[in-house]
């Protein structure tokens, strides 16, 4: 795997009868998942599926607010260019 913040293709996997689905092993390694590990389902558009560990989901969090708050400031100095 490349990147850590990339979306990529990262294997293939088929669900089951019981609608499981298996994490192809790459995966589990790079995440460290571990059998019992409680991990967080997200759908968008009703197209996307994406997986985190809970244990995980506030460091995510704040990696994605620090990314907005970037973007937000360099809007703001834009604006604030442009206005003077």
């Amino acid at each position: 795997m490349k990147e850590a913040h990339s979306l990529k293709i990262c294997g293939t996997t088929t669900i089951g009868e019981r609608g499981q689905v298996v994490i192809p092993a790459e995966i589990r390694k790079v995440m460290d998942l571990k059998t019992g590990d409680k991990l967080l389902v997200f759908c968008k558009f009703e197209k996307f599926i994406g997986l985190i560990k809970a244990v995980d989901l506030d460091q995510f969090l704040e990696k994605i607010t620090g990314h907005v708050n970037e973007k937000l400031e360099k809007l703001r100095k834009k604006i604030k260019e442009h206005t003077v």
